[in-house]
């Protein structure tokens, strides 16, 4: 009992002292530079640091700032032209923006770098669909779902962009192999397979 006592003692005084400790000298907040603020000064004083611009453009992502996201991630393509994944976040930034052009012409080029990426052929499929070019949309959708015959979402797209082509049969095929990945799309596609018959 008296070394349990003992311990207890030990370890509020242990405690105490810590606590003591952070209050003698705490760190003011105001010195903590943002992440924002560390890869500005980052690409400012290196502007030549592609995997900092990079970075700023997730960030600016996240921030929801796309104009600044969009320069960041030119930014990166002239320092790094080969870098298929900046192009293809550059165009999704600009399908976000109703860019669409230039958001196929990025997914375009991302595609030369990265032929094997299925998530770029979705969202180049969902840029046509935007420009109303339904026949390029699913040549984009069926090159994704060759690449990830699992790709639900891409399924569901595919699925879509053949109802607005007015291919039920199409999408019925659809449905059906989502029903075997994910139960919800299959049953989203179901629903518009159905609204199309009326």
């Amino acid at each position: 009992m008296r070394y349990l006592l003992l311990i207890v003692i030990l370890f509020s005084f242990a405690f105490t002292s810590c606590s003591q400790e952070k209050k003698q000298n705490p760190e003011p907040a105001a010195s903590k530079k943002s992440t924002f603020e560390e890869l500005r000064e980052q690409v400012k004083a290196n502007p030549k640091d592609a995997d900092a611009w990079y970075h700023l453009a997730e960030l600016y992502d996240r921030a929801e700032a796309y104009d600044q996201e969009i320069d960041a991630l030119k930014q990166v393509i002239a320092l790094n032209p080969s870098m298929g994944y900046a192009y293809f976040r550059l165009g999704t930034t600009y399908n976000r923006v109703e860019r669409y052009q230039d958001a196929v012409t990025n997914y375009r080029k991302a595609i030369q770098y990265e032929p094997r990426l299925p998530m770029i052929y979705n969202n180049l499929a969902i840029s046509y669909g935007k420009l109303g070019k339904n026949d390029e949309e699913i040549t984009a959708l069926k090159k994704a779902v060759s690449l990830r015959p699992k790709y639900g979402i891409a399924r569901f797209n595919l699925g879509m962009a053949f109802l607005k082509k007015g291919k039920r049969e199409e999408a019925q095929k659809q449905y059906k192999a989502l029903m075997g990945i994910d139960e919800g799309l299959a049953t989203s596609l179901k629903k518009e397979i159905d609204t199309k018959r009326k």
